[in-house]
């Protein structure tokens, strides 16, 4: 799905800082903290970047991820619901603590957890934390 579609999907109306920041997203090989965001746009504004993240967020589009850095990071959400009760796309990631990198683990859902009752979860943060494989090839 072209990044459009994605925002139109999420109905959210496809403006040009929204498009820059949702294929600046798209294009990473890794999810990215605000700071990062406003690296690769140094054109768009902090608190455009800081509002439009919150609108993603609000409409299910992204992932926000706290990776035990300073930062929280963020990907986009891949789901075809855009409904966090639906959402198929949550996996696991790992943050390297000696990079500072945070990856993307697809292949590894997130289990699913049965909370006692009375609970309800809202979202769902499952980090590994240690070390990539190029950090560990450099001998950390």
């Amino acid at each position: 799905m072209k990044n459009e579609e994605l925002l139109q999907a999420a109905g959210i109306k496809p403006t040009p800082a929204r498009i820059m920041i949702i294929k600046a997203m798209s294009s990473a090989d890794h999810p990215l903290s605000m700071a990062e965001i406003g690296d690769r746009l140094e054109t768009v504004d902090k608190s455009v970047i800081s509002r439009t993240l919150a609108l993603f967020k609000s409409r299910d589009l992204i992932h926000v991820i706290q990776d035990g850095s300073d930062s929280v990071r963020y990907e986009l959400c891949l789901s075809c619901s855009h409904d966090a009760a639906l959402d198929d796309d949550l996996h696991v990631h790992f943050h390297c603590e000696v990079c500072g990198k945070t990856f993307c683990l697809k292949d590894i859902p997130i289990p699913v957890l049965a909370l006692p009752s009375g609970f309800r979860a809202h979202s769902v943060n499952y980090v590994i934390n240690g070390i990539c494989p190029d950090c560990s090839a450099g001998g950390f």
